[in-house]
């Protein structure tokens, strides 16, 4: 993103599709449009697997389309939205489909690899995307971009760092920009040992001191992988080099992201620890809207306090700058890895530790691999690097959980 897309002007009403509405982010975005109903028309919602939620959501949306992911959902999703005038679909296709329906604001908030087909889909036909799936550039970030830069569509980053970023962020003037500074709250373990870390549960790393979040989200954040990923991410986004990227952390998660300028001066964005509140600015751009969020109230504030994250206790931070320096495709390896290991955590098949030295473990293992470093020119290509990384994951995990 080289300069700041140019504002577009607000129709009324705003047709948007919610690609993944049943997650977290997609569930915010219900509920902002909700609260402003006379400003949107839902063309299309869909969701992985949780029917029940989904056909909740279409009988009070009122959307065109309903695409459930998973194919053996589609008679319950079918048999749930009986007798309303919704289309309903099924399967991968489908949701691409949807993605490619006339919305002219399309929200991205599939978790992980799964939400890159659908996200390219809309780029590709102009639409302005709210990108709140980091692993899309993660994982293809050079093939997302060239797609936007082809198609004249609009990324308008969801995430809280890089919409604080995106909002403070001279894109007029690049060249004033001396360092991004992205700020984390440092997870649920920030203060705890390596020996207690490797002993901790599922439900310990999916206790986010502040924010609301998935369990895959909620993990990344505990491992800091979370800002290992939206350093790649901003790498795409912002036109400063990932050198001059700073992460620190910021345990009261008010201070989303700074900007610091040539002259000394540091931009900042503040706010309570609530996902509406970047949404609602990408939902309305370039215009705001009002938002049930807490308003910050200084006088209650004992203290804004910084530290610099700890390299041992959380290499991911490492690892991910090591994929961005390396660059080809290993963000995708990185990103691919993460899931698995992730998901092995959350079904209690691996430690917590174990985490970051099968992701690490992986990228060694894959280094030497040809296909590892030609160029991804195709969403083909991305997805035979991911599916050949989730296989040396997989077997990792499995050595692992014996």
């Amino acid at each position: 993103m080289a300069v700041k897309p140019a504002a577009l002007p607000r129709s009324r009403p705003r047709h948007v599709t919610i690609l993944g509405s049943t997650g977290s982010v997609g569930c915010s975005t219900v509920d902002l449009i909700e609260r402003q109903r006379e400003n949107f028309i839902v063309e299309a919602l869909t969701a992985n697997t949780n029917v029940e939620l989904l056909a909740d959501q279409s009988r009070r949306l009122r959307p065109k389309l309903a695409v459930v992911a998973d194919p053996s959902r589609y008679k319950a999703l079918k048999e749930a939205l009986a007798g309303t005038e919704i289309e309903v679909a099924a399967g991968a296709e489908a949701v691409v489909g949807a993605a490619e329906r006339p919305a002219d604001w399309v929200m991205a908030a599939i978790v992980g690899a799964a939400g890159l087909a659908s996200t390219v889909a809309a780029l590709k036909r102009g639409a302005v995307v709210g990108l709140a799936n980091k692993e899309t550039l993660v994982c293809a970030g050079e093939l997302v971009m060239q797609t936007l830069r082809e198609s004249g569509g609009t990324l308008l980053p969801v995430d809280s760092e890089h919409s604080a970023i995106f909002q403070v962020f001279d894109f007029a003037q690049p060249e004033q920009i001396q360092k991004i500074i992205l700020t984390c709250s440092g997870g649920p373990f920030r203060n705890w040992s390596l020996a207690d870390m490797a002993d901790a549960t599922v439900e310990q790393a999916v206790a986010h001191p502040n924010w609301d979040m998935g369990a895959k989200i909620s993990v990344d954040s505990a491992t800091l992988m979370n800002k290992g990923l939206e350093l790649i991410e901003a790498a795409h986004l912002f036109p400063v080099p990932h050198e001059r990227v700073e992460i620190i952390i910021h345990p009261q998660s008010v201070i989303h992201s700074m900007v610091g300028y040539v002259d000394g001066s540091v931009l900042a964005q503040l706010g309570t620890p609530d996902m509406r509140t970047p949404i609602a600015y990408a939902l309305a751009w370039p215009q705001r809207m009002k938002t049930p969020s807490e308003q910050l109230d200084f006088g209650k504030l004992a203290a804004l306090t910084f530290e610099a994250p700890d390299a041992v206790r959380f290499p991911a931070l490492r690892l991910a700058r090591e994929a961005l320096a390396a660059g080809g495709s290993a963000p995708t390896v990185l990103n691919a890895a993460n899931e698995v290991a992730v998901a092995a955590f959350l079904a209690r098949r691996i430690g917590f530790l174990d985490i970051a030295r099968i992701v690490e473990d992986t990228l060694v293992r894959l280094a030497a691999e040809p296909r590892i470093n030609g160029v991804l020119r195709t969403l083909e290509d991305v997805f035979a690097i991911d599916h050949l990384a989730r296989a040396r994951a997989g077997e990792i995990v499995s050595r692992l959980s014996k």
